[in-house]
Order: C-alpha cells, then sequence, then structure tokens
C-alpha cells in the first residue's frame, strides 16, 4: 500500500467515525468536562450539604442511624455510610425489594445529615440530580446493563480517530513546523479544526483508551495480570441487598477497623448477601486505608479489595482525581474541544457534498453540450 492509499484510507475511517459517532460523542465529551469539576458543581447546585469543619464524625455510627431512620422509607436498610471535609455525611439507604427487571439496581435514597448533630440537610434518590444524570450519561449512555460495553466501544472508536486525525495532520512535506501555522487552506473551518485537533488529539487519545481501559474490566485486567468479574457478575453485585441482621454491631465493626488501622471514618459498607464482610475506610493523611471485617468471625483482613495498581493510575488519569489543577484543566478542555472538532468536522464534510455535487453537474452538463 503507497502513502497516499494509506492516508486515504486514514481520512475515511477517520471522516465516517466522525460523522457517525457525532452526536454521541459531544454529550458524552461535554459530561466528562462537567465531571471534571465535581465537587465544585455539586456544592453549587447543591449548598445545603455543605458544611463548616473537617467533616469527622462527632457522633458514634448507630447514633447516625438511628437519626436516619426517622427519614427512611419503609423496607429500606442502611447500607453504606460516608464522611467527606465540607460536606454533610451521606447515608445510603437501600430497598430490600428487588425489581423486577434483572438488569436494574436496587433503589437507593441518599440522606445527607449533619456530622455535629446528625440533623437532616437533604435526601434525595441515589440516580437523581444534576450530577448523578452528568455520571450516568457519561458511563453507560443510559442504557440499563449494556452501556458500559457500548462506551468501550465509542472509547475505542475516538483513540482510533485520534490517531487517524495526528496522522491526517501531519504535513505531506515540508518541515513539522508547517503543520503548526494557523492557515493551511483558504477555509477557516478546516483550519480550526487541524489546529484544535492536533492540541487535543494526544489528551483526547489518553482519555479515550483509559475510558476503553475502564469499560472493559475483564480485557483489562486480563492485560494486568489479574481477574475482574463478569458483566453478569456485577449486575448480580448491584443487586446484592444488606445482611437485615449483622453479627457484628456497626460501632464494633468500627472499633475493629480503627484497631487495626487507627484514624477517622471516611466510609463504611454493610455486609451484603454476596459478601459478608464489612468494609471500612479510615481517613489518613495520604489516601484512605481500607480494613475488611468479616461480620461472622470479627476477622480483620488490612486492604478491602482494593483494585491493582494500574487500574487505580488509568482511573484518576480518566477522572483527574488528586492529579492537581493542571492535570484537570487539561483533561476539562480535552472534553469541550471535540464538540468544535465534530461541528467543524461536520460543515466540512457538508461543504465537500455541495462541492463534489457542483462538479458533478458542470460535468453532466459539458457532456450533454459535446
Amino acid at each position: 500500500m503507497t502513502k497516499a492509499s494509506l492516508r486515504k484510507l486514514w481520512f475515511q475511517i477517520h471522516k465516517w467515525i466522525g460523522i457517525s459517532l457525532a452526536i454521541i460523542i459531544v454529550p458524552l465529551s461535554l459530561s466528562g468536562s462537567a465531571l471534571v469539576w465535581s465537587d465544585a458543581l455539586d456544592a453549587a447546585i447543591n449548598p445545603q450539604r455543605q458544611i463548616a469543619g473537617d467533616g469527622n464524625a462527632a457522633l458514634t455510627p448507630s447514633a447516625y442511624i438511628a437519626a436516619a431512620r426517622a427519614h427512611m422509607e419503609s423496607g429500606q436498610q442502611v447500607s453504606a455510610m460516608r464522611f467527606e471535609e465540607g460536606r454533610a455525611m451521606a447515608i445510603t439507604a437501600t430497598s430490600m425489594q428487588l425489581p423486577e427487571e434483572s438488569y436494574r439496581p436496587l433503589k437507593r435514597t441518599i440522606l445527607w445529615l449533619d456530622p455535629a448533630n446528625a440533623r437532616l440537610l437533604d435526601k434525595g434518590a441515589s440516580n437523581s440530580g444534576f450530577m448523578r444524570t452528568m455520571e450516568e450519561l457519561h458511563g453507560s449512555l443510559f442504557i440499563p446493563m449494556y452501556g458500559r460495553p457500548v462506551i468501550g466501544f465509542i472509547g475505542v472508536a475516538m483513540l482510533l480517530s485520534s490517531l487517524s486525525g495526528l496522522w491526517l495532520w501531519w504535513p505531506i512535506t515540508g518541515r513539522f513546523s508547517k503543520g503548526l501555522k494557523w492557515r493551511r487552506g483558504s477555509d477557516t473551518f478546516a483550519n480550526l479544526h487541524h489546529q484544535a485537533g492536533f492540541w487535543v488529539c494526544v489528551p483526547l487519545a489518553m482519555l479515550s483508551f483509559t475510558g476503553a481501559w475502564i469499560a472493559f474490566p475483564q480485557i483489562a485486567a486480563a492485560l494486568s495480570g489479574s481477574t475482574a468479574p463478569s458483566l453478569a457478575e456485577r449486575m448480580v453485585r448491584m443487586r446484592a441487598r444488606p445482611l437485615p441482621v449483622t453479627n457484628l454491631a456497626v460501632d464494633a465493626a468500627l472499633a475493629k477497623a480503627q484497631a487495626e488501622k487507627p484514624g477517622p471514618l471516611a466510609a463504611i459498607s454493610w455486609p451484603t448477601e454476596l459478601d459478608p464482610a464489612w468494609k471500612v475506610s479510615i481517613r489518613t493523611s495520604g489516601k484512605p486505608a481500607e480494613v475488611a471485617i468479616d461480620d461472622a468471625t470479627g476477622a480483620v483482613r488490612a486492604g478491602g479489595g482494593r483494585p491493582g495498581r494500574i487500574g487505580i493510575m488509568l482511573r484518576r488519569m480518566h477522572d483527574g482525581i488528586d492529579m492537581g489543577p493542571v492535570w484537570r484543566t487539561m483533561i476539562f478542555v480535552a472534553g469541550l474541544l471535540p464538540t468544535l472538532l465534530c461541528i467543524t468536522g461536520l460543515v466540512m464534510w457538508w461543504r465537500t457534498r455541495g462541492w463534489r455535487a457542483d462538479v458533478a453537474r458542470r460535468s453532466k452538463r459539458a457532456k450533454a453540450q459535446t
């Protein structure tokens, strides 16, 4: 294959990925940009959930649960508790009734309490609110069960589009610096597409790759030498109900965890039908320490089943978690520019169609006159 034919092939791949996925890439990218600043946006949208102070627990977990039960619906069971600096503590109340559809997760309600006195500050469904909508859009496109793999394939397509775009941007003749010139042609849309595409192609390729890695945990686990649950297994876990009665009280489970890893409570998850262990996260000077306590035996295990280092790092790169403002700004901009690229690309394609149709009409008239 010659260089010209290879370039033509990459052009067709790049063009049709952009045309066919533009309507999906735009909301997917914009929602990703919003999620980069999720904490700040959530604070602005829900100021009632913000508090003054470090957010540490002033009461025992059982005291918070007693206060939350007054606001819980019938048939709900506490399944998790979370503390964050500057925010109200969040208690998750899970419905014990299984949805009829096997792909539907359990109904969950979040109750936000003041950690100082357990006063209710807010309450809402776990899948409601602007930020949760952005998470559902970015993570599954609102497609039950199979949304995550769909996102993974879109990530692979965007990775291919980014790399093919870089190939097409590269000057055919002349130095590399030639490609950095603003005016590579007479069309403003084309110039804008080439320049924006060049500066965003590497960050966008990184986000596409890490997004695909997150969407296909089994493939990612195999490549990193570990294992991951299947899609069916993940759906079963999402429907696993908390144990209605536990051998250990929540205060006792926390005491065992703090004996292993001293520090204030960051989060705690209740044992479930599938995993009869308390999962406790202890706040430390660095990352929270994870501790698991077997509800039946009281045995303590440090670690809590966290994912592998590769998965953690790629997740941080994709989400911008603990990566600093420069990195977060970069991926925020990388989420905005695909909208510009889709618009300019579609304009270029539409103009090319018109130009080719005009050329075909002129050619047809010329043949008719001869």
